[in-house]
């Protein structure tokens, strides 16, 4: 395989799980990279790199971001990202995968870049429901702001050190999988 498509499939990984802890915050990342040339797209994908859309997408960030710190707000942004983040997850996977055929592409996006986006968003918004549940939303602001923080952090190294965050994509999700597990047997006591 190709190091090239190797870089660009664990790019697009770690941009897609990024989007399932917040939807606008790795499209933000991978527009400011195009912007300034860090990041070459594809030709599809080149208005991901204008003024236009990284003004949008900071905005979308920003907004984002900040109604995940409010309880209540958060549930519902959270029935409602779920869809979004698989499609996220699907576009920033496709426009990092510049070296395949269109085929192999969307095939790769759909799989791997919406499922980790749409694993890692049903984990979360099921750790958010508990959260919820057990401390009457008091704990959300804080499990909101460690989530912004990982979708930024996610996304700076996988852009800066795509094979690393893939790595730490698939190391996260066993991790979120365990958590799920164990949280699912606490609750059926």
């Amino acid at each position: 395989m190709n190091f090239e498509i190797l870089l660009g499939i664990c790019l697009g990984v770690g941009l897609a799980a990024s989007t399932g802890f917040r939807v606008f915050v790795p499209l933000f990342a991978m527009s400011l990279a195009a912007h300034f040339g860090v990041l070459p797209l594809g030709e599809n994908w080149q208005w991901l790199g204008s003024t236009t859309a990284l003004v949008i997408l900071g905005v979308a960030s920003l907004v984002e971001s900040v109604s995940y710190l409010v309880p209540i707000v958060d549930n519902f942004l959270d029935a409602i990202a779920v869809p979004l983040a698989g499609l996220a997850g699907t576009i920033v996977m496709a426009s990092s995968l510049t070296e395949l055929s269109p085929a192999m592409t969307w095939a790769l996006a759909i799989v791997a870049g919406g499922g980790a986006a749409t694993a890692v968003k049903t984990t979360s918004a099921a750790t958010r429901a508990v959260s919820t549940a057990t401390t009457a939303g008091t704990a959300n602001p804080a499990i909101g702001l460690a989530e912004t923080g990982t979708a930024i952090g996610l996304s700076v190294l996988s852009i800066f050190a795509p094979v690393a965050a893939a790595v730490v994509v698939v190391i996260g999700l066993l991790v979120l999988i365990w958590l799920a597990m164990k949280l699912k047997k606490q609750l059926a006591k």
